[in-house]
């Protein structure tokens, strides 16, 4: 089973990296983002935490969600194409099948952090003076538990092409509120408990608390928030996912 798993995922793995711009839009965008957003504000604030905000623990978590929404996408065409059906009719089990697509996530998240720090080291030197085991570690956990979210949305999407909208339409409000633009104590008190079931929310808390040098341990509310929301969405999708 592990011979298959390592194929199935070497054969994912090129077969996403035959198409430029999901490559580019994975990896390159954020980025990007980190770069254009730098120049505006300016070196010496790229990473303070407010104002105007922490841009390295965005573009992070823009990593995160670009592979996600990658996710969503794949699974919704290789859905509606009978890839999945197919696939479900080998030896292979559902956990190597769907597990090979973590695996690769979870890769292009570990590349895109690297490219974000070689980046960042370059045109912001001291700015992304971190842990970075620690942070590799954080948003690794944050790129899983949004994963997760990731498999509920593609269960339910309708097609592959409302796929990548509806997934951009529901995560990026997500980032927007998480408390990294402002703090998620001045939402309106209904809004404020609705934001702690984000991921992202708890993403933003562990990932600030990480590069501020607070740490796991003057978060580890934020990691167990991040492993509810896994440990719930995969029960999910266990539950809703359709393979054809």
């Amino acid at each position: 089973m592990l011979k298959g798993f390592w194929k199935l995922t070497w054969v994912e793995t090129k077969v996403f990296a035959r198409e430029p711009m999901g490559v580019f839009a994975t990896l390159g965008v954020p980025v990007i983002i980190f770069l254009v957003l730098g120049r505006m504000v300016g070196a010496d604030r790229v990473n303070s935490e407010p104002p105007p905000f922490n841009l390295p623990v965005l573009a992070a978590l823009l990593i995160a969600v670009s592979v996600v929404i990658s996710l969503v996408a794949v699974i919704s065409i290789y859905r509606e194409g009978g890839i999945l059906k197919r696939l479900r009719a080998t030896p292979l089990s559902p956990v190597t099948i769907l597990g090979a697509q973590v695996v690769i996530k979870l890769v292009l998240t570990v590349i895109g952090l690297i490219l974000l720090v070689l980046a960042g080291r370059q045109f912001f030197p001291g700015a992304m003076e971190v842990n970075l085991l620690s942070f590799t570690l954080a948003l690794m956990l944050s790129t899983l538990s949004v994963l997760s979210l990731g498999f509920v949305i593609a269960s339910v999407v309708p097609t592959a092409r409302f796929a990548q909208p509806l997934a951009a339409a529901l995560l990026y409000p997500m980032i927007a509120m998480s408390g990294l633009f402002f703090p998620v104590d001045q939402l309106p008190p209904v809004l404020g408990t609705l934001v702690q079931l984000f991921p992202t929310t708890h993403a933003v808390s562990l990932l600030l608390g990480v590069w501020d040098g607070s740490g796991w341990n003057a978060h580890w509310g934020s990691a167990l928030g991040l492993v509810a929301v896994l440990v719930t969405c995969a029960g999910i999708s266990t539950r809703v996912f359709r393979w054809e």
